[in-house]
């Protein structure tokens, strides 16, 4: 698989760092297109948080409108923006694409790709509650960074990660995780 990590300047780095580890070190995973917005590094730096390297990861300014990623024909299989603003959100719902992320976003949604948006916004607007609605109906998957505590998570890195393999299930993507038994 071929897969675009955006990462915007939302609070929640750890999210983005987990699952680019995952994606690292998953077989299914061949290429990792990573984007980031103007501040996502600068908050990334004030959570304490050090993205990891790897061979496989492809960096790319947001303002390069003539990356892989920004073409449909280039056949990158899935996206997912973590963390995502709810402003990202908002300009993907509209159809905006000013910027790599954006446009990246938009190429997902016209070539009927997956797109996935991890929240990190509370509380949430009317108007964010509808670009939610919008994208769903678009196609893509609205997974807001609310960890589950059914695997009683002892630390924050347990807690994000309930939110991590959540997101690498629903990129299809196997992973040691947490699952319901009866």
């Amino acid at each position: 698989m071929k897969i675009i990590v955006a990462i915007t300047a939302a609070s929640g780095a750890i999210y983005a760092r987990q699952l680019l580890e995952y994606l690292i070190d998953s077989t299914q995973v061949e290429k990792i297109a990573l984007i980031h917005s103007t501040n996502a590094e600068a908050v990334a730096a004030v959570e304490g948080v050090v993205l990891p390297k790897s061979d496989k990861i492809i960096r790319y300014a947001n303002d390069n409108l003539f990356a892989s990623v920004a073409s449909g024909s280039a056949e990158w299989d899935a996206m997912v923006v973590v963390p995502s603003s709810v402003g990202t959100m908002g300009r993907i719902a509209s159809g905006v694409s000013q910027t790599l992320i954006e446009r990246a976003a938009d190429v997902m949604l016209k070539e009927r790709r997956r797109l996935i948006l991890v929240v990190r916004e509370t509380p949430l607007s009317l108007i964010h509650l509808r670009n939610m609605v919008t994208l769903t109906e678009a196609g893509a998957i609205v997974l807001p960074a609310s960890p589950s505590f059914y695997s009683n998570p002892q630390t924050i890195k347990e807690a994000c990660n309930t939110v991590t393999e959540r997101t690498l299930s629903l990129l299809g993507i196997t992973s040691q995780r947490y699952h319901w038994e009866d």
